[in-house]
This record gives structure tokens, C-alpha cells and sequence, in this order.
């Protein structure tokens, strides 16, 4: 097999998890597939353990179809050895073990990954620990740092505070200097959020967050927001921003419309912004990869910043590990391993 001329006792087909037909999380199956054919610049991983994100619950759903040309196969991190390298790669040897941002693939034994996507497993993480690092730590870090500018003493305001975004985000702009808050849906996610570094966790059941920004602020509003959640939350995130705020949207779980008073953009000068990462370039991705290896890779091995992993289970019980992510009843991410 040609491009696989480095480790030629390979198999020829690998378990993987399948979406036999658009649905609940019962339609996660495992099948067999053959290995995936390597692209110049890719590694091939022997995958240890997956990352499950929401952009996998809505491809699952039929919603998030895969970009051209990527896999079919849910999974958009991994974590595992480097068994097999395209003629090209460089910088990287086999027997590595590394952590993959990937557009799809990994949920499976096998899986390639553009070789800038790339980065070393943290000293003293383990496979699992790895897989749970790459989906949101790009996101959070090319959103709000690259995108927006958070700096340090500024006002940040993350929704979703125990999701893998939220935890993520949490502690990066806390260890940066920002001043934190999150919101969560219970009193228990709340002393989480503060645990891992916020200043002021926002129970959006019983608080109004857009009264609770304002109030602790002493009226200046947030200077940075990360949102994933759209719809209704727009109006009220605009007016939780202060003078020259900026917002990053991620995600659009509450909806895809919004009704908003432009005028309050004019007044406040606000920015927002949106970004999808799955679509971009791998340049791009190789760039925040770059980035991270660089400002934050050094942190995580210090133990300032870690992955927060709620639940470890096997690839045959992706769909278990879906059905805990819809009832969003976890705290930090769910990881299937595999070894």
C-alpha cells in the first residue's frame, strides 16, 4: 500500500462508529470501514481515545453535514500514535503520541489528521485527558484571543460555563488575567465555574445574567463575551457588553434569528463576530495549532490549565456517550477510548 509505506502490517479495515441513518443516538452504530488513505501532509493515528462535541450530535441529527471530502465517520478530535506519515510530513517521527483537531474520522481505530493540526500529548496527560484538548481549545483560543483580544483585566462573560467551551474558556481567560463570569443551569455547575477560575458564576435559572454583568461591574458592562447559543441571547448579550465590547459567536444552539436595536451596536460601538473552525483552511488550523503549542501547551504541562473530563466510556457506547451529551446534565467532555 503505497501510502502507507512505513508500517506495512497495518490492517487493511478498522472498527468504526457509524451514522446508519439520520436520528436519535441509537442510530451510532459500529461497523467496519477500510483504513483511511493518507493526503500528502497527513499523519495516520492509532486513535486511544475520541473527543465527542456537539457538532457531532447535529451531524448525527442530519443538521451538520461534513465538509467536501471529509469523513462520513463522526469525530472531530482525537488522541493516539502516529503509525503511518505521508512522504511529506515532517516534524513528526512514528511513535509519536499526539492530539488531532480533524474535520471527521474520529470516531474509529484509524484516523489521518493534516500534520499541522497536530500537537504533542501534554507531559502528564493522559490519552483521554489529550482527546478532550484539541475541538475546544482551538475554538476558544482563535475566538477570544485571536478574534476578539481579550486581555488582561478586562470583564469576560462565557455562556455555557461546564460545557467543554465553558471549562475551556474559563481557565484560559482567568490564567490571562481576565476578570471571569460564567453561566450554568444549577447551583452545582455554578461552584464548578468558580472552581476553575470564575470570578462570579451566573445561575441563568434564577439570575438575570445581563443584571448580574452590569451590577458586578459597577455598570460598565462585559468587554468580551463568548456565545454559543444565538437567537434571543443576541439582544441580551448586546446589552450586556460595555463601550467598545466585542463578542465571538460560536454556535447557534437557541436559534439562528434574532430581532436586535441596531442602534445599541452604533451607540456602544460594539464588534461581533462569527467563526466556525470545521470549514477553515488547514493553514489556518495549523496557525492557532502553532499558537497554542507556543502560549499554551506550557500551561497545561505546568498544571494551570487541564481538560475537564466528565465521563470516559468505549467506542461501542458512543451512543450512550451522545444521549449524556443532549441531556446536558455533564460537566466538562465526554471521550470514548479506545485503548
Amino acid at each position: 500500500m503505497p501510502n502507507r509505506p512505513n508500517l506495512p502490517s497495518l490492517p487493511s479495515t478498522m472498527q468504526a462508529v457509524e451514522i446508519t441513518a439520520p436520528g436519535a443516538p441509537d442510530v451510532l452504530q459500529l461497523g467496519s470501514r477500510a483504513l483511511p488513505t493518507l493526503k500528502p501532509g497527513e499523519l495516520l493515528i492509532q486513535v486511544a481515545a475520541a473527543g465527542i462535541n456537539r457538532p457531532d450530535v447535529e451531524q448525527r441529527k442530519g443538521a451538520y453535514p461534513p465538509p467536501p471530502g471529509a469523513s462520513d465517520i463522526p469525530g472531530l478530535e482525537v488522541a493516539g500514535t502516529v503509525v503511518a506519515m505521508a512522504e511529506d510530513v515532517q516534524g513528526w517521527q512514528l511513535g509519536d503520541a499526539v492530539c488531532a483537531l480533524v474535520s471527521g474520522g474520529g470516531y474509529a481505530e484509524y484516523c489521518s489528521a493534516p500534520a499541522l493540526q497536530c500537537l504533542p500529548v501534554p507531559k502528564g496527560l493522559s490519552m483521554a485527558e489529550a482527546a478532550a484538548l484539541p475541538e475546544t481549545f482551538f475554538t476558544v483560543w482563535h475566538n477570544v484571543f485571536d478574534r476578539v483580544g481579550l486581555k488582561s483585566g478586562e470583564n469576560f462573560l462565557v455562556h455555557g460555563g461546564t460545557s467543554g467551551i465553558g471549562t475551556t474558556a474559563i481557565q484560559l481567560a482567568h490564567v490571562f488575567g481576565a476578570r471571569v463570569f460564567a453561566t450554568a443551569g444549577s447551583a452545582r455547575k455554578c461552584e464548578v465555574c468558580v472552581e476553575l477560575g470564575a470570578d462570579r458564576a451566573i445561575n441563568y435559572k434564577t439570575e438575570d445574567f445581563v443584571e448580574v454583568c452590569k451590577a458586578e461591574s459597577n455598570k460598565a458592562g462585559m468587554q468580551v463575551i463568548l456565545d454559543m447559543v444565538g437567537g434571543s441571547y443576541l439582544a441580551r448579550n448586546m446589552s450586556a457588553l460595555g463601550i467598545e465590547g466585542r463578542m465571538a459567536l460560536i454556535a447557534l444552539m437557541g436559534g439562528r434569528e434574532s430581532n436586535v436595536n441596531l442602534g445599541i451596536m452604533l451607540m456602544k460601538r460594539l464588534t461581533i463576530t462569527g467563526s466556525a473552525l470545521r470549514p477553515r483552511s488547514v493553514a489556518e488550523k495549523g496557525a492557532i495549532a502553532a499558537s497554542l503549542r507556543e502560549k499554551v501547551w506550557p500551561l497545561i504541562e505546568a498544571g494551570k490549565v487541564k481538560p475537564v473530563i466528565d465521563s470516559v466510556l468505549p467506542l461501542a457506547q458512543a451512543a450512550a456517550a451522545h444521549a449524556r451529551m443532549e441531556s446536558s446534565e455533564h460537566i466538562g467532555k465526554i471521550v470514548l477510548q479506545l485503548q
